[in-house]
C-alpha cells in the first residue's frame, strides 16, 4: 500500500483544512479553550477521554515539528505544555500522552490525551474506542471547557 497522492499535496499545504479554517472559536469536533501566540487548543467533544484536547500550530503550514525554527518550536512546545498543565490541574489524570500523528492530516498538531486510573486501555497508547465515540454529556463538557479556559488565562 502506498500513501495517496492527496496526502503529499496536503503535506505541502495544498488544500490544508487546518490552514483554511484560520483560528475559529469552535470546530465540528471541539471548542477553543486557548488562543496562544502560535497555537490554538480545542477541547474535543467526542467521549474518548475526558479532557482530550488537540493543540494546533497556527503559523505558516508545517507538517513536522522539525520544520519549525528554534524560536517557533520553543513557543509551540511551551503552549502545548501550558495546555497540559491546565488539564492536569483541573482533571488530575494519572498520565498525559502527547501524540504527534499527522498521518491523516499532515499539519502540525498535538493530541493531549489524559489517562486515568480507570482507563479502559491503560497499556495501550491510544484509549480511542474502535467505533465512533458519542459526544460527552453537554453540561460536563461546558463545565470542563469553562474551567480549562479559566486556568489557561492564568500563568501556570
Amino acid at each position: 500500500m502506498e500513501w495517496p497522492d492527496e496526502f503529499y499535496a496536503l503535506r505541502r499545504g495544498e488544500g490544508c483544512p487546518m490552514c483554511a479554517e484560520r483560528r475559529p472559536g469552535e470546530t465540528p469536533w471541539g471548542d477553543r479553550i486557548f488562543a496562544g501566540e502560535v497555537s490554538d487548543a480545542y477541547l474535543q467533544r467526542a467521549d474518548v477521554q475526558r479532557g482530550y484536547t488537540i493543540v494546533i500550530w497556527r503559523g505558516r503550514h508545517v507538517a513536522e515539528p522539525t520544520e519549525l525554527s528554534d524560536d517557533e518550536a520553543a513557543a509551540y512546545w511551551l503552549e502545548v505544555l501550558r495546555v497540559g498543565r491546565a488539564i492536569e490541574a483541573h482533571l488530575r489524570p494519572v498520565k498525559l500522552n502527547y501524540d504527534l500523528l499527522g498521518n491523516s492530516l499532515p499539519h502540525l498538531h498535538t493530541h493531549v490525551v489524559p489517562r486515568y486510573a480507570d482507563d479502559p486501555r491503560p497499556g495501550w497508547p491510544f484509549p480511542f474506542p474502535d467505533d465512533e465515540a458519542p459526544p460527552i454529556e453537554e453540561a460536563l463538557y461546558a463545565s470542563d471547557a469553562g474551567a480549562l479556559r479559566s486556568l489557561l488565562s492564568l500563568a501556570l
